[in-house]
């Protein structure tokens, strides 16, 4: 143990109160005013970008002499379970990572969050780009609780591998791979990958282990076929989850149990973890895999950097949809139970700070909020600056909350099976009839949705499944939100 941990527990042995999650804590007092001796608790799910943080803290530490920040990294899929647990036994983490679910609204609801006004005046929300702060988003009932760190970003991408590609004769005339940018191109490649390599590798592969890859591949495919909704919203279009009457989701779903039939995908990959799957992809393995930029750190630590990328491969190979986000975002929040408001608001200022928004950047990590942090020349690492160069693949999109902040009131229960469970038992044959499992899934969600717009009509919430609806809304084009 650390000198100052070891004086920690002669203090709480001394009488001080030992909370339930086995941190000791102790104060001093000195007239009315009492000094937190404790370690300030941080939460987040980073395991690739665990590095950045472990910097940060580090950066933090020195130019903010105090207290520690004990940082705990929670399993990215238990995230939100161990959040409200925490929140029950009332040992909540002092800052923390805000997770999916429940939703933002409903956490503020709660009473989870602290508002952060004392110190996020207008000229501290000054040094963040227009419109970033927006009621229904990360502002509710006028109080400020968290910031966007990220601009939009293209969430996912096809990685190819640069010694599959070569190996299989898909090279261009100066030596470089050929990408593919069609759903043709991608089958073409993934059939002269499995049968030049002699058994040995394949042509795609994924780890579908923990319940996720497949709705990557869904999402990323039908996104640039023209589907603005991919496998993570509604079809704000037309307000409604469009799986089976959107052609595109079937269509690739096809196309993928045509791969798996012809063998072109890793035999493995609905049993192996995602962590499997990318150290797989980086022996050559397999020659292709969906993916975030989330990859890119982990290959790195283990040098291996032969790869490249491409995003939204299209039927025609030109996009037809994007990647899109709210105006605004949200990324860490303070706890409404802080022991150190003070302090925890200087942490969690410092994560939002330039600096560190270009250190992520810089890492090959993200994009920043800040548009200044996001110049491909900058980046040294090729992989990174190919991400980097995507950013205009992904823009603002239609945000209900914005339009009418009443929305934040709709809880939609979450469905289950959902479209990974289809996807999932569609490969393994569990399912049989692709349009027949798609129809199920597309009138389950929009009756949960149904159910979520009136049970908030019934507390008196002013919302309808109009709310929902924009038509004026072209998926290739930034969505423009007017004044309310």
């Amino acid at each position: 143990m650390k000198r100052r941990d070891l004086l920690r527990a002669a203090v709480a042995a001394a009488g001080a109160s030992v909370l339930s999650g086995g941190l000791a804590a102790c104060s001093s007092e000195e007239g009315n005013r009492t000094t937190p001796s404790t370690s300030l608790t941080y939460w987040d799910w980073y395991v690739s970008q665990a590095g950045w943080v472990d910097n940060e803290l580090k950066l933090f530490d020195k130019a903010h002499p105090g207290p520690s920040i004990k940082r705990t990294t929670q399993v990215t899929d238990r995230y939100a379970d161990l959040l409200a647990l925490s929140v029950r036994s009332k040992n909540t983490p002092d800052v923390f990572m805000i997770p999916k679910l429940p939703a933002l609204q409903e956490q503020v609801d709660k009473g989870w969050l602290l508002p952060l006004d004392k110190w996020a005046t207008s000229q501290w929300q000054s040094r963040f780009p227009a419109n970033q702060f927006v009621e229904g988003v990360n502002v509710f009932g006028g109080k400020v609780y968290t910031a966007p760190f990220a601009a939009p970003a293209p969430s996912l991408q096809l990685y190819c591998h640069h010694g599959a590609f070569k190996d299989a004769g898909l090279t261009n005339a100066d030596g470089t791979i050929k990408l593919p940018k069609t759903w043709d191109d991608v089958t073409r490649a993934a059939e002269a990958i499995t049968s030049k390599s002699g058994g040995k590798a394949y042509g795609l592969g994924f780890g579908n282990a923990q319940n996720f890859a497949l709705a990557w591949w869904i999402d990323l495919f039908t996104r640039g076929a023209g589907s603005p909704g991919g496998t993570a919203t509604m079809d704000y279009r037309v307000g409604r989850w469009t799986f089976a009457s959107d052609r595109n989701y079937a269509d690739f779903l096809t196309l993928l149990l045509d791969w798996k039939k012809r063998g072109f995908i890793y035999p493995s990959s609905m049993s192996i973890s995602d962590e499997q799957a990318r150290a797989f992809f980086s022996q050559g393995k397999f020659g292709m895999t969906v993916g975030g930029v989330w990859n890119q750190p982990t290959w790195t630590e283990n040098k291996f950097t032969e790869y490249s990328l491409v995003t939204l491969p299209a039927p025609d190979g030109t996009p037809k949809a994007f990647f899109y986000g709210p105006p605004g975002g949200s990324f860490v929040a303070i706890s409404a139970k802080a022991s150190d408001p003070e302090r925890a608001w200087a942490w969690l200022d410092w994560l939002y700070s330039k600096e560190a928004g270009k250190r992520w950047v810089e890492q090959g990590l993200g994009l920043s909020v800040y548009p200044d942090n996001n110049d491909p020349s900058l980046v040294k690492f090729e992989p990174f600056a190919e991400y980097v160069a995507m950013a205009n693949t992904a823009f603002i999109g239609p945000t209900p909350t914005v339009r009418n902040p009443e929305v934040a009131k709709v809880t939609v229960n979450a469905v289950k099976p959902d479209i990974n469970d289809v996807g999932a038992g569609l490969y393994t044959g569990q399912l049989k009839d692709v349009a027949k499992a798609l129809s199920e899934l597309q009138d389950r969600l929009n009756t949960a949705q149904d159910d979520a717009v009136k049970a908030a009509q019934a507390k008196g919430a002013k919302v309808s499944a109009d709310d929902y609806v924009f038509k004026d809304w072209d998926p290739a084009k930034p969505y423009v939100h007017k004044p309310a």
